[in-house]
């Protein structure tokens, strides 16, 4: 059999392998030796695919390493000053910005405290647009891209339905903050989801298989399998605030009845312990309030129950509480527990790890950012030639 060797094979053979360094280069700085080890490819494949990273000031030098045995090393890293990745959150209570090298680390954030339920597509444009020229200019830097994260769900760049900030709905909202920041495009994904891909990308922080559930007013869940994201056959999946979990219950704004948002989403919660915010929530429940103490057991019972459903259909042993359920994890993860014990089938012979966001409530930011640094990562082309005319792939 004759192998290919034209010209459109080697320019794959040589993307797959600058691919392989760049992911190497993930797991810290190493020598031109060390990502050979790491790659499986030879030094000099490794020598051919740095110099034009280093040239473009992608990949730096340090200073000579003698490690006492062999010649000394000069070990290459991600360079700080890299093209960054820009991370946008609109929520229900909050709107939040992130800038974030390749590697994943951050440069700079900012979060501003606003209720986005009245808020037309206009406004949350135009706030959104502000704060990302803020923490752009405290960059100053290229930008690879935007990543969006909506709390709803995002159909081929349109928001389809977001109950709890209706503004949003029908709009194609990354093409309207794209236009006002003059950028050629900005990709859309739903807030869960992307928190979800922020715990495997560009590290597994909590495993291959797992929930990550991000408690707001509303609440979403990334179902992640085999560390890819779980979409479903619409890319719908993951909208756990909705499962009923009690059939003549509380009216939903998604127009359904005993959704589970409605009593273990924040403002349930707030509303059940007599408080205005997580500013007295926190400290009433470290100090012992009765009141708040019943409110959060509730809830934490409540989500649980629908967990239940989740892990008896997907058998996930995971689940990972995020968002504003990391910052009252301890409080409320033995409601939860109670939950998943009382409906889980076999729990007993099952084991289901329930544990706190590492990310907390940078989460979902974090993984808007994600969406574009793995993208150039996979596709390391991109970061050599950069182009803006290319349209925004997941």
């Amino acid at each position: 059999m004759t192998l290919p060797t034209g010209p459109v094979h080697l320019r794959q053979v040589r993307s797959g392998n600058l691919r392989s360094l760049l992911l190497a280069m993930l797991d810290g700085p190493a020598s031109r030796a060390e990502l050979a080890q790491r790659t499986g490819l030879t030094k000099a494949t490794i020598a051919s695919l740095v110099e034009p990273l280093l040239q473009q000031r992608l990949l730096i030098e340090d200073e000579l390493v003698n490690s006492g045995r062999g010649r000394p090393s000069r070990p290459l890293r991600i360079s700080a000053g890299a093209p960054a990745a820009v991370g946008v959150e609109i929520n229900v209570r909050h709107v939040a910005v992130i800038v974030q090298r390749l590697d994943g680390s951050t440069e700079s954030e900012q979060r501003i405290e606003a209720d986005n339920r009245r808020s037309s597509a206009d406004d949350l444009v135009d706030r959104l647009a502000d704060l990302v020229r803020t923490v752009r200019g405290e960059s100053r830097r290229d930008l690879l891209g935007i990543g969006l994260a909506v709390p709803g769900i995002v159909q081929d760049g349109e928001v389809v339905h977001a109950p709890n900030v209706p503004g949003l709905t029908g709009i194609r909202v990354g093409d309207r903050l794209a236009r006002a920041l003059g950028a050629p495009w900005v990709a859309v994904d739903n807030e869960a989801n992307l928190a979800a891909l922020a715990h495997v990308w560009p590290h597994r922080l909590v495993g291959d298989d797992f929930v990550y559930v991000s408690g707001d007013v509303g609440i979403g869940a990334g179902i992640v399998i085999g560390g890819a994201l779980y979409r479903g056959g619409s890319g719908f999946a993951g909208e756990l605030g909705h499962v009923a979990i009690e059939r003549a219950g509380r009216r939903c704004t998604c127009g359904s009845h005993g959704c589970v948002e409605q009593y273990a989403g924040l403002h349930a919660i707030l509303r059940a312990a007599g408080r205005r915010g997580l500013d007295s929530l926190l400290p009433a429940l470290r100090e012992g309030d009765r009141r708040a103490r019943a409110a959060v057991d509730c809830a934490g019972s409540a989500l649980g129950t629908a967990l239940a459903s989740l892990v008896n259909v997907c058998d996930i042993g995971t689940i990972v509480l995020g968002g504003n359920y990391s910052t009252f994890f301890d409080e409320l993860a033995p409601g939860v527990r109670i939950g998943l014990g009382a409906g889980v089938l076999a729990a007993a012979h099952r084991q289901i790890r329930l544990a706190a966001s590492p990310l907390g409530r940078n989460a979902v930011a974090s993984g808007a950012a994600a969406l574009i640094t793995r993208r150039y990562c996979l596709e390391p082309e991109l970061l050599l030639t950069r182009s803006s005319s290319l349209s925004p792939q997941d």
